[in-house]
């Protein structure tokens, strides 16, 4: 399996760079650190087909919408058609195709489509970490950036006495979405390091808060 994994992971990753655009947040340095949490969750799992995963995890971002776009909860179901495409015309195994567009749909969050395989609950654990910890909150910020949003509101940042928009304010997607992902993951290992990470994430929101203040 490693020599196969070895053959793929490099036409893998110049697929999934063929048509990249500048969102710093799904370039190629994401894709690697999902890839390098699957291989963590693999460690348990080790009845998971790695190809299928490795596949998913370089190619889950091929069509990438922004987090406002109208379509966005389509994105995953056009990368996975788009991905089986692809490796149909580069003759990756035709048996693993499929298990491959499922675990790509399944990735997302917005598409809120459940993850049927092995395969697919560690892609989807996997880019969920990568929300989570030190670069999940990079990740957080620069996305919001780029989305025209506010840091925080002006002086209720811990929404305390109002509604939450995370798309208005960046500080309260903590709540909104990222705390919701430990309890969401489908590996015991994805749920432990999904806890540490959002916790590291909590006791940041709170010390902004008092900065903010």
């Amino acid at each position: 399996m490693d020599s196969l994994l070895d053959y793929w992971q490099p036409r893998l990753i110049a697929l999934s760079t063929a048509g990249q655009d500048d969102d710093g947040a799904h370039d190629i340095n994401h894709l690697h650190r999902v890839w390098r949490n699957a291989t963590l969750l693999l460690a348990r799992h080790e009845e998971a087909d790695a190809l299928v995963v490795l596949a998913a995890c370089y190619l889950h971002d091929l069509v990438n919408l922004p987090k406002n776009h109208p379509e966005r909860h389509l994105a995953s179901r056009q990368a996975a058609a788009l991905a089986t495409r692809e490796l149909a015309a580069r003759d990756f195994p035709a048996e693993r195709l499929a298990a491959v567009a499922h675990a790509i749909e399944c990735h997302s969050f917005s598409a809120a489509l459940p993850a049927h395989t092995i395969e697919a609950q560690i892609v989807q654990d996997a880019d969920r970490l990568d929300a989570l910890g030190a670069v999940g909150l990079a990740r957080l910020f620069y996305i919001a950036g780029r989305m025209g949003s506010h840091l925080a509101h002006s002086h209720d940042p811990l929404a305390r006495h109002r509604e939450r928009d995370d798309r208005t304010y960046a500080l309260d997607h903590i709540e909104t979405k990222l705390a919701t992902l430990p309890g969401k993951m489908q590996t015991a290992t994805g749920r432990q390091l999904g806890a540490e990470r959002l916790a590291e994430l909590l006791a940041f929101r709170d010390r902004f808060a008092e900065e903010w203040a």
